[in-house]
């Protein structure tokens, strides 16, 4: 039974292989250093919970897709949309991050590796939810692999 290991390492692999992606990370976000900006832009990846059924596991996975707000010091008072900083961007490319994996379950490789989407996502956006300036995007996935534990 590898079931954890091989959707961690199928996400991990995918999230790696996409442009707007720096770092991933797993289990308990308060473990990462998210003062090195070296590492972003992140995705993080937990395990939330799982449900066993009769031939299947259904896993509750959370990503979190996150970027640094950069804040301009050039005096642009006129542009009150974008407050002199890059929020939007962030909040596009890692939408795009979010939107590539789900993709990825519902019609894509994931999908044809037998891990299949339970429900449609919602993703729920952040800004300055940690101390060092982040924005980006929550998720929760729930994906069902099939159970391939003997009973003998």
């Amino acid at each position: 039974m590898t079931q954890v290991y091989d959707i961690l390492t199928k996400i991990k692999d995918r999230l790696q292989a996409n442009p707007s992606v720096f770092s991933v990370t797993y289990g308990d976000l308060t473990e990462v250093d998210l003062n090195k900006t070296t590492i972003f832009p992140l995705s993080h990846i937990k395990i939330t919970d799982v449900e066993f059924d009769a031939s299947v596991i259904n896993f509750r996975i959370n990503l979190i897709c996150a970027d640094v707000v950069d804040y301009s010091k050039d005096d642009v008072s006129d542009d009150l949309f974008n407050l002199n900083a890059n929020l939007i961007d962030v909040h596009n490319t890692q939408l795009q991050v979010i939107n590539d994996i789900i993709q990825q379950f519902r019609r894509g490789g994931l999908y044809s590796d037998k891990y299949q989407l339970i429900v449609n996502p919602t993703a729920n956006a952040f800004t300055d939810r940690f101390e060092n300036s982040l924005a980006g995007w929550e998720v929760n996935i729930d994906v069902q692999v099939s159970n391939d534990i003997s009973v003998c």
